[in-house]
């Protein structure tokens, strides 16, 4: 059984890779086939024991916090004083959007003198809490983070920190002279899945890393969502999409192989929604009357109104209709045809990436996959790792033996409702830890950890416009 088993994964890896310009990337779509093909039953293998770390904390006081941003984001961090009130007190709260902010505010039970609109407001009235979230639009967390930092507060940072490598410096730089405890929200870091699959590694089931495979697949829905017709899907106005959605992965692989990454090459472009791949007749929104409506997957209408997914972006009321929906899409940028948006991000990027010690890594960004999740490989001198996002197995070279971690975070009642795997409420459960001990070192994700994984992204980015190997700075 094991020496089959050895043979089968031996072809299946060569069978999941191909080499373009000089051994570029991973073939997603062999990628998935080929681990799904080698799965086997749980009876099959070893359970690896990792445990899911307690979501709850217990700092020496409640730590008040302000939110900028009362989105998606900002509702999410949030969500950990519901849980645990005994841990965080939001007490401020700062948004454009009025039923955002009000609605965060009759939640948390904020005075009203700690509502406000624009971030500015927040920062005239001086620090009124322990820590400050910052949950903004790409473009707007640079400014409000120095800011802060300077008024003494500590910072959770959404990422990517800044829109470019040096304002990233200067943040470091501000953070080092002030002390402040940064946080920056590379989530994943934070997942139990991700914590185990480090574990793993620096216990050495697989001797020393030698290469890593990572592809993230965005999932075709989210791409036309977010970085089509979304807030993202100007690169020059937010950052380029190495770092608006995949600084994450740029994360978690330099985060895996523990080296300074010296050197990245980069290929990358929009393939798909460009004006001149529109369909013939196909209007500027999906609910002109298109006449591809019923067999187009990017339709906005099937999208949103049949298969609900993003609504959280309409700020709906309770009890809306399918009218309400229609007419979102008829007034936003959520309607307009993807063929025909101001869009300009990548919908398909690979990167190799060379690390001090020679290790090596190949990354994947792809739009065009029916389903979300990462899914890693990480070869070592002794085994070799593959992940999907919930499970990993770990294969021993010597004696045959698999090994597999598969914990269901979703079903413990505290995870609930903590997205990326956990990993969003979890880091704030360490935040706040290392607010209260006045310790970074309880952060994975600091703000000097996080610049160099976010040069990675801007050495990505300059390698890809110049056709070019890019050189890493040191920080």
């Amino acid at each position: 059984m094991e020496t089959n088993m050895l043979e089968m994964n031996r072809r299946g890896f060569l069978k999941g890779i191909f080499l373009a310009g000089g051994g570029m990337a991973v073939c997603p779509a062999a990628f998935a086939e080929d681990a799904a093909s080698r799965r086997v039953s749980m009876e099959d293998a070893d359970a690896l024991d990792y445990p899911v770390k307690d979501l709850a904390c217990k700092p020496s006081r409640p730590i008040t916090v302000a939110i900028m941003g009362a989105g998606s984001r900002g509702g999410t961090y949030a969500r950990y004083a519901a849980k645990f009130p005994e841990a965080m007190k939001v007490v401020a709260v700062a948004d454009l959007k009025p039923n955002r902010r009000e609605a965060m505010a009759a939640k948390y039970g904020i005075s009203p003198d700690k509502v406000f609109g624009d971030f500015h407001e927040l920062l005239a009235a001086g620090r009124v809490a322990d820590a400050l979230v910052i949950a903004l639009p790409d473009n707007l967390h640079y400014e409000p983070a120095m800011a802060a930092m300077a008024q003494g507060y500590d910072l959770l940072l959404e990422k990517p920190m800044a829109q470019t490598e040096a304002e990233c410096r200067d943040l470091l730089k501000r953070q080092r002279e002030t002390g402040a405890i940064v946080g920056v929200c590379h989530v994943l870091r934070y997942a139990p899945y991700f914590q185990a699959l480090k574990a793993a590694l620096d216990d050495g089931l697989i001797g020393e890393v030698v290469s890593v495979q990572h592809m993230e697949p965005i999932e075709y829905a989210h791409m036309a969502h977010s970085y089509v017709r979304g807030n993202w899907h100007d690169a020059k106005a937010t950052t380029p999409i190495i770092l608006a959605k995949s600084c994450h992965d740029l994360d978690i692989i330099k985060w895996f192989v523990g080296q300074r990454c010296e050197e990245v090459s980069a290929e990358g472009a929009l393939r798909l929604f460009r004006a001149e791949n529109a369909p013939a007749g196909a209007p500027a929104r999906c609910t002109d009357g298109c006449p591809h409506e019923a067999t187009c997957p990017y339709s906005a209408i099937d999208i949103y109104c049949n298969k609900k997914k993003h609504m959280y972006v309409f700020d709906l009321p309770p009890g809306y209709t399918r009218e309400d929906v229609l007419e979102k899409l008829r007034t936003t940028d959520y309607g307009r045809c993807v063929y025909r948006c101001d869009n300009d991000q990548c919908d398909h990027y690979v990167a190799n990436l060379r690390f001090a010690g020679g290790v090596t890594a190949a990354f994947s960004m792809e739009a065009f996959t029916p389903w979300g999740g990462r899914r890693t490989r990480v070869m070592g001198t002794r085994g070799f790792i593959e992940g999907d996002g919930g499970r990993f197995d770990v294969y021993d070279f010597r004696t045959g033996r698999k090994r597999t971690w598969a914990k269901k975070v979703s079903e413990i009642a505290a995870y609930k409702g903590s997205g990326h795997g956990g990993g969003d409420l979890a880091l704030v459960r360490d935040f706040l830890m290392a607010v209260d001990r006045h310790d970074e070192s309880l952060l994975s994700s600091s703000l000097a950890a996080s610049v160099e994984s976010h040069v990675m992204g801007f050495a990505c980015e300059k390698s890809r416009l110049s056709g070019a190997k890019a050189a890493v700075a040191v920080s």
